[in-house]
């Protein structure tokens, strides 16, 4: 029985959402903290999405991380221009 092939963007995608995780973390220093918390919160949502889509849809792992980053971009330039 052979193994099946394991392609390399879901490593990619998960080092990505690892990168994502650091991002989000470090929100805490600058946005009130329930703007940090659902930004963890919505991690953890790509994070489970990641880990189901590994095997099955590599590509897919890498377009979370990808979502993350537009994600905590999006929140961080839509706070500073609200906030002022």
């Amino acid at each position: 029985m052979a193994l099946p092939r394991v392609e390399p963007w879901g490593f990619v995608g998960m080092a990505g959402l690892a990168g994502v995780l650091f991002l989000d973390a470090a929100s805490a220093s600058f946005a009130p903290w329930w703007v940090a918390l659902g930004l963890l919160l919505s991690w953890a949502v790509l994070f489970v999405l990641g880990c189901r889509w590994f095997m099955p849809h590599p590509r897919r792992v890498l377009w979370t991380a990808v979502g993350g980053v537009v994600l905590w971009f999006a929140v961080a330039v839509g706070g500073g221009v609200l906030a002022g």
